[in-house]
This record gives structure tokens, sequence and C-alpha cells, in this order.
């Protein structure tokens, strides 16, 4: 496909087209394509901790000039102004780009106050457009502060009739202080965020230490600070070296609390969640671990959340272990949950690269640096035109009667002036624009010190932007400013994810905390499972759906593993605690195992430590497999025997005697067959000898003690015994002797 070519028609005057590669042509259009996705879209730039789309939104929004003390605006009206004018793409992205700005739960410090209905920590959507309000957050305002004093570059928007930031001056390290996620192509990025106050302390250590270390970063900023709050349970030499590495992971935890009922009861209480969990899929998981009964120990969850979270779990009993309980819930569910960290942002807007805290601290002061820089020489030029204009105006009060009969007498009295005094045309154009009532002494007396103020501020302006120390005292300066606003002074600037211990609760055994009572499980012909109450007669008759009927009945406990052999050669586990209950019909055995529809169910046994099982495929392969070598850890079983199951059994004697579909009979030594863990197997039994017999099959197979004889059933109840095997006693892989008179038709034992 790389020499096909593909025609350009604006390139060959003649033709009309011109050929290129079609292997380059896609690459550079797809080139193009991931750039732009890269940069304009996903990944979040260091500086400001914004992606292209918050920026605008952020921007738009301080055009209509909605203000954290100002009037709400429809969220319409906000999402039509920023798809118009700065972002050309669906309302409904640039909405839920808005709405997650304002929701408290998602964002550690909202950029948007929002008012309406914004979604919830249980996984509702916002309110359409037209029914929310919002306006601009205080952290915004100190985000765009000097936006205005040519702090930042501008460029065109997308129709070039607007400019628009192409970053923010962010007076605080947005970054890590709300985090930011997204997927580009071929990279992505996951930050958490993280306290103000404790990144701010960062900032400041890195002024006044330059060099420092990534381990005394990782000192200050102690993990992240979830808005949902939650128990930070990660040792602290994995956070320095997540923090180091720019990747890793953080293991959070709900907040718990043990609550006493009185009389010996209690339940347990949580009232914070980790970050990004939706709170009604979390009650979903535990309601489900309750149904199918995967942790015995734990009876019922009830949601009596209000403003706050408040989940309240009920034990089993009043002996259950509180620790026990809650370390097998956070295993089982997302009470616990690993948040990734994968620092991979924009430096200067252009260079995407996973970043270390250090890097990450360093492009935001260094952003700080510039801003700083530019607001000072925007400021100095500002000065500058103000005391031109201040020095015109001191001119014209020391010669104020001249000034007064210039303008009243002269036909061209700008120019009178400027040959008259020395004055240049802004100095002019400036009295002649004075109003009369600004000619009073007072008013000669406040510019004269509006001059030597603005003298003393430009000397101070341009002494910092001398010194290299001045400019990061200012830049400290203005830091810790922002941290007495929304740090921990401020009543949401507190720490909300706490930092445990990075300890392992116990591990319990599940199976030890099940009563243990008898049940008799029934499998249907058509694979319905269920689980009875005590002991029936295995004969009994039951009710069956339509069309389906009996199919094995055995007697075990609910303390016992469940052992499952198809067709396919694979063991299934099921736990006898988890069967459905005998009132009704049962549920599919396939809905709780990943059992193939091809595949037929063998054999159903309760599993026995010590045992031993003889496997055999319809080929007559097979081998003796140990009971520690068939248990299943997932739903998706374990492959025991290669090819086309048809038997398990128990192995309990010291021979195993085969028959084949032909009723050939063959008794040899067990010694014979090897134990395996997996695997096709030896050859049991020869079939089709001489050619006489056409895909022939093996029938069935058995161990017994050769001293005891061959019984199998005959009608009526009765049964046969033949003492003397010794006409079939052979080698294995022999083809066998005709079975004995009286043997089962269906060459069955």
């Amino acid at each position: 496909m790389s020499d096909d070519l593909i025609s350009d028609p604006a390139s060959d005057p003649e033709r009309g087209t011109s050929t290129e590669p079609l292997s380059r042509a896609i690459g550079e259009r797809y080139l193009t394509y991931a750039l732009s996705t890269i940069m304009h879209r996903a990944l979040p730039d260091a500086r400001d901790g914004l992606k292209p789309v918050h920026r605008r939104i952020l921007y738009a929004m301080r055009e209509l000039r909605l203000a954290p003390n100002g009037p709400f605006r429809k969220s319409a009206k906000i999402t039509g102004d920023v798809m118009g004018n700065y972002h050309p793409h669906g309302d409904a992205a640039i909405y839920d780009a808005m709405a997650r700005l304002a929701q408290d739960f998602a964002m550690r410090y909202p950029l948007v106050d929002g008012q309406g209905n914004f979604g919830n920590i249980d996984g509702d959507n916002p309110a359409a457009a037209r029914y929310t309000e919002a306006r601009l957050a205080a952290t915004s305002e100190a985000l765009m502060d000097g936006l205005t004093e040519d702090s930042v570059d501008f460029r065109p928007n997308y129709d070039g009739t607007l400019s628009e930031p192409i970053v923010l001056p962010a007076a605080f390290p947005n970054l890590l202080a709300n985090g930011a996620s997204g997927i580009a192509v071929g990279m992505a990025t996951n930050i958490p965020p993280h306290n103000l106050h404790e990144v701010v302390d960062a900032c400041l250590h890195l002024i006044k230490v330059p060099d420092a270390r990534d381990d005394t970063l990782a000192t200050l900023i102690k993990g992240p600070d979830f808005p949902t709050g939650g128990v930070l349970v990660e040792s602290a030499e994995s956070i320095a070296e997540t923090y180091r590495t720019g990747r890793g992971a953080f293991r959070v935890r709900a907040r718990w609390a043990q609550e006493d009922l009185g009389r010996g009861l209690w339940q347990i209480v949580v009232t914070e969640i980790p970050y990004q969990v939706q709170k009604s899929k979390l009650i979903e998981r535990l309601a489900e671990l309750i149904q199918t009964r995967k942790i015995p120990i734990f009876a019922d969850v009830r949601d009596e959340s209000a403003e706050d979270i408040r989940i309240v779990l009920e034990p089993k009993a009043r002996t259950v272990d509180p620790e026990q309980l809650m370390g097998a819930l956070f295993r089982a569910s997302d009470l616990e949950l690993r948040f990734n960290l994968n620092m991979n942002v924009l430096i200067d807007g252009r260079v995407p690269k996973v970043c270390s805290l250090k890097e990450v601290l360093r492009a935001f002061l260094d952003h700080r640096r510039e801003v700083l820089v530019r607001r000072a020489s925007y400021r100095l030029d500002k000065i500058a035109s103000r005391l031109e204009v201040l020095e015109g105006y001191l001119i014209a009060y020391l010669n104020l009667d001249r000034v007064i009969e210039i303008i009243r007498t002269e036909d061209e009295p700008k120019a009178v002036m400027m040959a008259e005094f020395g004055l240049n045309d802004v100095q002019v154009e400036a009295i002649l624009n004075m109003r009369l009532r600004a000619l009073r002494k007072l008013e000669e007396i406040e510019l004269r010190a509006e001059r030597d103020a603005l003298k003393a501020e430009r000397e101070g302006l341009q002494a910092m932007l001398d010194s290299e120390d001045a400019q990061w005292a200012r830049i400290a300066d203005q830091l810790k400013e922002v941290r007495n606003l929304f740090g921990k002074s401020h009543a949401k600037g507190q720490r909300r994810t706490t930092i445990g211990e990075a300890t392992e609760l116990p591990v319990i055994d599940l199976d030890a905390m099940i009563d243990r009572e008898p049940v008799t499980v029934i499998l249907s012909k058509m694979g319905w499972i269920r689980s009875m109450k005590g002991h029936q007669p295995l004969e009994a008759e039951l009710k069956f759906k339509d069309g389906d009927g009996p199919g094995q009945a055995l007697h075990a406990e609910t303390t016992d593993k469940l052992m499952i052999f198809a067709s396919n050669g694979r063991f299934y586990t099921l736990p006898a605690s988890t069967l459905p209950g005998g009132r009704g019909m049962g549920e599919p055995l396939r809905l709780m195992i990943d059992l193939p529809n091809e595949a037929e169910i063998i054999a159903l046994f309760p599993w026995r430590a010590g045992m031993k099982y003889l496997v055999a495929s319809k080929d007559a392969n097979g081998f003796v497999v140990n009971s520690a070598d068939i248990l299943a850890q997932t739903r998706s079983g374990k492959q025991v025997l290669n090819g086309e199951a048809l038997l398990c059994r128990p192995v309990m004697g010291d021979h195993v005697a085969v028959v084949a579909g032909t009723r050939r009979m063959l008794v040899f030594p067990l010694a014979e067959l090897p134990e395996m863990s997996r695997g096709k197997g030896v050859r049991l039994m020869k079939l089709n000898p001489g050619g006489l017999f056409k895909d022939e099959l093996l029938a069935d197979a058995i161990t017994l003690t050769l001293t005891d004889g061959l019984s199998w059933p005959m009608g009526g109840g009765k049964t046969r015994t033949e003492p003397d095997l010794s006409e079939w006693l052979g080698k294995r892989a022999a083809a066998g002797r005709m079975a004995p008179r009286g043997f089962p038709r269906n060459n069955r034992f």
C-alpha cells in the first residue's frame, strides 16, 4: 500500500493533479491529528494546569464579567459564548467540562461557582444547561490575575475575529492543586489533586533551595488530597518514589468507624469513599457481595446519605471482627482503590513529558517569574506614560494664567503651548482636555504626590527587574498571599485525605466464617443448580422447569467446595455456600462459571483434600490427578485433561478396569498410570484393534481392588460380582477381551 499514490489537484497546472506516496500522505495527516490532540485537547499545560477547553471556558466567563461577587448567568449562555467565540466543538462537551469545574466532589478547588443541579457523587448527570447557572469562583480570579497587563501571550481565535490567551498567569499551581486526566494519541495523563497549602510550601522551599531533592519535596507534599477525603495507605518511600519518577499509584481507602448500638450490637459507618467512585455503583457492588454470599460475615448494607455520605454496613453476627470484615470488603469492592499517577504534561505548552514533582513545580515557578517580569515591564510603561502627562500638568499649573490666556486668545493654542513651554503632543492634549474644576490648588498638590509615588514605584520595579533575588522574593510573597486565601486558614483548605499507616488488614479465611450445615445439591439435565437444606433423599421427586429433569444429586455441606468437571477437560470450583436456595428452580450453572455452551457437565462432587481422581478422554487416554491440582481460582476454571473428556472417578483400589464401546474390557495395575497435574495422559486401552471397529471410543473406566473382584448393578436392585478377573488382566494399552457374561448393555460400570 505504501507504493500507492494519491493526487493533489492544486499542484500540477497541466493535469490538475500530482502524485504523493500514500504512506507519506497518511503519515503526515495522522501526525497532524495526533499533535493536535496532544497539544490542544488531552494534555494539560504544566504552567496553569488547564486544557484548552477549560482555559477558554474561564476566559469566556471573564469576558461576560461573571465575577465571584457578581450575578449568575445561564449555563446555556456561557456554553454558547465559548462555542461561538473560542471552542468550535459540541456544546455538550463544553457544558460537561464546565460542570466538572463546578463539582466539589471532582475538583479540590472548584474553578466555577455553580447554581442548580451540577450532578452528585452518586453518578447522576448535571441538569440541562438551560436550567443551571454559573459564575467564576475566587480561585479562577487568582488564575487570571494580571491577564490584562501583558502577562501572557494571546493568539487569534479559530476564525481570527477575537484573541484568546495561550496560557493563564496562574497565581497558584493549579496542575497539582486540582489534578488532571486525559487520553491523547499514544499517551495519557492522570494527576490527582493535592492540598494547595502543601504545594505552595513546596514551591517556597524550591525558591529558597533551587536544587532541592525530590525526597525533600515529598516530605512537604505528603500525598494527594482528594476532594472526597478518604485515607491514603501508602508508605512514605513509595510516595517519594512515585513523585520522583512521575509514575506510580496511591492506595486510598474509605473512611469508616464502628458505631455501637448497645447490647453488644454494632455496625460500621462509612463517611468518606475513594475519589472518582460513584456511590450508587459502590452500593450495588456491596449488595452483590451479600446476594452471592462471597463474604459470609457481611449481612446488609444501607445508604443513609443526605448532605454527607453515610453508608451503613451490618455484620452477620456480633462476634465478627470489624477489622476482618473491612479487610474483606476492601479486597472485594471499591472501598479501596488504587489511583494511578502519570504526570504527563506539556512543558511550555509544546513538549509532552512525564515529569517529576520537582520538574512540575519548576515549570510553574519559571512561568510565574516570566509573568512577574512582563507585568513589571507593562507597569513601567504605564508609569512612564502617566509621568509624562503629570509633568505637563505641573508645567501648566506653574504657568496657569498664561495657559488660560493662550487657550482664550490663540487660534492654534496647541502649537503655541508646545513652542512656548517645550511640551509634547501628548502633554498638550492632556492639558487641553483638563476639566475646569481640576484647576484648584489642591489638585496640584495631589499631582505632585502622585508623581512622587509613581517615581518611587518605578524605582522599586526597576530594582526588582535588575535583581533575580528580588524577583523570587516577590514571587514568594505572592504565593504566601494565595496560601492565606485558600490554605489551611480557610475552612475548605484543610487536608481532607488523611495519611494512614501502610499496613495490611488481617486476611481472613472466609470458609471458616461459614456456618457448617448439611445441604443437598441438585443439578438438572439442562444445567440448573440449587441447594436444599439438610440431606434429602437423593431419589426424591422434585419440580423442574418444563422440558427439564433430574440430572445429578449429592450430599454436601455449606463449607464444601463443589468441583465441576466438564467435557472440555476443565475443572471448575464453586463454593456450596453461594448456591441459590431450593425453594425455586435454581439458577443456570453457566451464569456462575464460564462454561462454554458446547461443553457438557460430566461430574459433580465435593472437593476433599488428599484425594486422587482418574480422568480419561473418549480417545482412551488418561492419568491420575491429585485433588490439590484441580482447584480453580477463577470463573474460567482450570484446564487439566487435554482432549474431549469422558469421565472423572475417585481412585479407590490397586487396579484399573476399562471398557470400550465394543464391550471389550481390560484390567491393568493402577501403578502403570502416571500421576500428572495436566496433559493428555497415556493410552489406557487399544482402540480399533486390527482395524475391525471404525471410530471406536472408550465407554467407561473405574478403579477397583483386584482381590475383591468387579461388581456391577443388575436389574431389580441386585448386584453381580465377578471375583476372578485373571481372564481380563493385562498390560496397560492392551486390546482386552469381551466383557463378562451379564455385563450391562450400556457398557457402564
